[in-house]
């Protein structure tokens, strides 16, 4: 048989294995045992059991005739425990009385087909391992909604997710998507989904299910790369919140340009609290306290609750930094907010606690007030 190879073939399948892998999703799974453990533990049982049929044999070895020699020593039970267990026989040593018979019936044929269970056990876990990782994928699929795809697991990206979980989000309702597999797999190992695969491809991002996704945090490495990601996140989703981080200033009006709601430049925001915490020591620190999720002084935003309805933003019992009225973004001391209105959300500055590491949208109102709803609501 003659093997023909075109040229260009194992080009060819080597791009086919990397759009395989560049699709991959994996989902967070807890491992109960270490791989290697397990084949390590069916290894030795299928010795033991070899080494107790050898034994047995050699006990009766009398009962055994050898067609080279007509004796059976230690060595031959072995050779036919081996012969025997992976169900080769050659029939050169054969059991001649009628307890050898009587125990190859009831002791080493049982044996036998218990050596094949576990030689042959490894390799249907293994198929029912790709079964059971293959529904489960397809259910994440179709139970997945309103959840947070995050473009980019670097610093930048992982700080954004511990951000949004220190709010009460889900790790089972964040996505990663990242170029490279080994960020997928310590996203994984944190307990998110990961995509591997380049973001600014469609299929990457269906894949992550950006057409269902509410939020998407796009972390990248690279300006031009942010700006690809955001255009085909938006044209995969209209309705997504799509929030951006640049580098450099200049590019953030490209990045609101190609769909980004919000942009932040990474840059600019390092170099301004580097500068602050020089020129006013106690302000960065109060400024670095703001930016850290889930101590000391945390930013929320909040809906205005019914007992806050005709109340000025001063008159509050939260520290009121900016109001949310329609699209516009009110300063607290801005004579165009006047009282607050039932449909005003609030900017607040609280004191950090348990208790309140809940989602802005999510955030209980206090006890003994009921929420009213809005006019047309």
């Amino acid at each position: 048989m003659f093997h023909v190879k075109l040229p260009g073939q194992d080009a060819i399948a080597r791009q086919a294995d990397e759009r395989v892998a560049t699709y991959r999703v994996k989902l967070p799974k807890k491992i109960v045992e270490h791989p290697f453990r397990q084949v390590a533990r069916r290894v030795l049982l299928a010795l033991t059991l070899l080494v107790v049929t050898a034994l047995i044999v050699y006990a009766d070895h009398e009962g055994y005739n050898d067609n080279s020699d007509g004796s059976v020593d230690l060595l031959d039970a072995f050779y036919y425990a081996t012969v025997s267990l992976s169900t080769t026989g050659y029939g050169d040593i054969t059991p001649v009385s009628d307890a050898a018979r009587l125990t190859n019936i009831f002791v080493i044929t049982p044996m036998r087909v218990l050596f094949l269970i576990i030689l042959v056990g490894t390799t249907l876990e293994v198929l029912t391992e790709r079964t059971r990782e293959e529904w489960r994928l397809n259910r994440w699929r179709s139970t997945l909604r309103d959840h947070t795809v995050v473009v980019g697991f670097g610093t930048k990206g992982r700080s954004a997710i511990q951000t949004v979980c220190a709010t009460g989000l889900r790790k089972d309702q964040v996505i990663v998507v990242d170029p490279s597999s080994k960020v997928i797999e310590a996203a994984v190992a944190d307990g998110y989904a990961g995509v591997t695969g380049d973001a600014t491809r469609s299929e990457v991002l269906k894949r992550a299910e950006v057409h269902k996704a509410r939020k998407i945090i796009i972390a990248t490495q690279r300006d031009d790369t942010a700006v690809l990601v955001t255009l085909t996140a938006r044209q995969l989703n209209r309705g997504a919140k799509i929030v951006a981080a640049v580098r450099e200033e200049e590019n953030a009006p490209l990045l609101k340009q190609s769909g980004a709601d919000a942009v932040i430049t990474s840059a600019s925001a390092a170099g301004r609290l580097l500068g602050l915490s020089v020129l006013s020591p106690a302000a960065g620190m109060v400024l670095e306290d703001l930016i850290q999720q889930g101590s000391g002084l945390d930013i929320v935003e909040r809906p205005v609750i019914k007992a806050e309805v005709g109340r000025k933003p001063r008159e509050m019992d939260d520290l009121v930094v900016s109001v949310l009225r329609g699209h516009r973004v009110l300063g607290y001391d801005d004579p165009a907010v006047g009282t607050l209105e039932l449909t005003d959300r609030l900017i607040t500055i609280v004191r950090a606690t348990p208790g309140s590491q809940v989602a802005p949208d999510e955030r209980r109102l206090p006890p003994g007030v009921k929420p009213m709803t809005p006019p047309g609501g």
